[in-house]
């Protein structure tokens, strides 16, 4: 439809309505079906739309009106049935298909010229030789400095067409020519398995941060690289994993779980069920495996937890999970926008369903953390709501319960230190991330110089540094005060895990984040029990 000018919000409440059913019966059908095209709502609703748009004395912006009238219908769906709006499908499917084509840089703008943060692993720009610090100045002969451009638009023209030839001109510190650097765009993985290392000489450790196209096969190849350094036992961190592909994590459970049983089963809105086994001979079937779960554990993450915990395999470590238990589907609305429709709920292998209730609406249901914090939940196992109603029992006789989320195994408390929260919401939210590029800027040629061996052991965070980063979050107004001297040896150890990040990847960065982890050293304690 063709869009206007303005939104005459009355119009648009209005209407709102009207337009949605319009909407509902294009979802995913065949416009030829007969049944939606001869429905006289449809095209009475259809015709609304067209006098509106033609007819009405001022100009209105339906494309707007349907955008606002989709949210507004699925928001009265369920809290996880959710728009995506054209102009952001292309980035959630790269992060969810789990690569994405371009030269394979993350990137500032400083003083209006593009710096490379790094070269992303396994992409063009990592295997010819570009590495953190390097100003990208031109692409193919166009100017990429002194132009007041988005980053959206400059990395729209350093990606491309896969095999597409692009010519860099890059400045790096320390040489006075400018260097050329020849490249064809190509696939960049986008990692979702972060870690993967051994922490003790039987334990290794994976951390999974969403469940993408690609999920399965980077977990393989992480399972069986520590299983040649020797692990027979495995932590899986699925803490603050949102979910994803509920594929992928049918197939990483299946690694764990014996032949034949059951992983999960779903069932939709005519009462259909679709059960789905362990087919396969997994790589870890034998092994002790440890999950790490906490409340931002959702979805595909709890379908992992729940049938390894309703299959009496392993132990569920850490805090009660999110609770979603609804299945999505994908649906494109033909015009480059889509919706994330649920079709069905999934229920674990005992049948408990661990979806949360939003009978009272979605502002109650997603500020469902702070109820549970102030219950007492994160903190005391005993302060765990729970349905006796919805009680389950597994083969070996453990119970467990539905009705909202993974309960685990071996509970362990949040950190509730209000000033180490500040801290890692500094270090998460980004903000860490300027600061920490802006040191390495300042020697740019030793830190890129610089071995995994000898930032571990000799690279310290100074004094001054800590002072710098004071005065830098006091400019950032983000309410956070100055450092207090108790939490100097927390901030040194963000500050280097941040350099640890940009200067070799997410491995480096991990590993010293998980240094005095309390759900780790519980599993590491658990794994050396006989």
């Amino acid at each position: 439809m063709k869009g206007r000018n303005k939104i005459y919000t009355p119009l648009l409440l209005s209407i709102a309505c009207a337009v949605g059913l319009i909407l509902g019966a294009r979802l995913d059908f065949d416009p030829s079906d007969e049944l939606f095209s001869a429905n006289p709502k449809k095209q009475k609703l259809n015709r609304l739309i067209d006098y509106i748009d033609y007819e009405y004395v001022d100009d209105v912006n339906t494309d707007s009106i349907v955008d606002i009238t989709v949210n507004r219908i699925l928001e009265n769906l369920d809290p996880h049935s959710v728009y995506i709006p054209k102009d952001e499908y292309t980035r959630v499917t790269e992060n969810m298909k789990g690569d994405f084509v371009g030269i394979g840089v993350s990137f500032y703008k400083v003083q209006d010229t593009i710096v490379v943060i790094k070269a992303l692993e396994g992409g063009p720009s990592e295997k010819i030789g570009i590495r953190g610090g390097d100003r990208i100045l031109y692409a193919n002969g166009q100017k990429l400095f002194d132009r007041q451009i988005s980053d959206d638009s400059l990395t729209t023209q350093l990606k491309g067409k896969a095999n597409t030839k692009v010519t860099l001109k890059v400045l790096r510190k320390g040489i006075q020519d400018l260097l050329t650097f020849k490249l064809k765009r190509g696939t960049v993985p986008l990692k979702s398995v972060n870690a993967a290392y051994m922490l003790t000489k039987d334990l290794g450790y994976i951390k999974i941060d969403r469940f993408s196209e690609t999920t399965y096969e980077e977990f393989r190849q992480s399972i069986k690289q520590l299983k040649k350094n020797g692990a027979n036992q495995i932590a899986l961190d699925l803490r603050n994993n949102p979910g994803g592909y509920l594929s992928e994590a049918i197939n990483i459970a299946d690694e764990f779980i014996k032949d034949d049983k059951l992983i999960l089963f779903t069932k939709n809105k005519s009462g259909a069920i679709e059960e789905t086994y362990a087919q396969r001979k997994g790589d870890f079937e034998n092994g002790k495996v440890f999950v790490l779960i906490n409340e931002n554990s959702a979805s595909a993450s709890e379908v992992v937890a729940g049938a390894l915990q309703d299959n009496d395999v392993g132990t569920i470590v850490g805090r009660r999970s999110y609770g979603k238990g609804l299945v999505q589907r994908e649906m494109e609305l033909g015009d480059g926008s889509a919706v994330r429709l649920t079709i069905a709920r999934y229920y674990t292998p005992t049948g408990r369903s661990i979806q949360k209730p939003y009978e009272n609406g979605n502002e109650t249901y997603f500020n469902d953390y702070m109820r549970r914090y102030k219950n007492g939940e994160l903190n005391s196992e005993d302060s765990i709501e729970i349905n006796d109603s919805l009680k389950y029992e597994t083969p070996g006789g453990k119970i467990v319960y539905g009705g909202g989320g993974i309960i685990p195994d071996i509970f362990v408390p949040k950190d509730t230190d209000s000033e180490k929260e500040k801290l890692t919401f500094l270090l998460r939210g980004g903000y860490m991330s300027r600061f920490v590029f802006d040191i390495l800027e300042k020697n740019r040629e030793y830190y890129n110089s610089i071995s995994k061996n000898d930032f571990r052991e000799e690279l310290e965070i100074t004094e001054e540094m800590i002072l710098d980063f004071d005065r830098y979050i006091r400019r950032m107004n983000i309410g956070v005060k100055d450092t207090s001297e108790e939490r100097k040896p927390l901030l040194k150890k963000y500050l280097k895990a941040e350099m640890a990040q940009q200067l070799f990847g997410t491995n480096a960065f991990e590993r010293y984040l998980n240094e005095d982890d309390r759900l780790i050293e519980k599993v590491i304690e658990l794994s050396e029990e006989k």
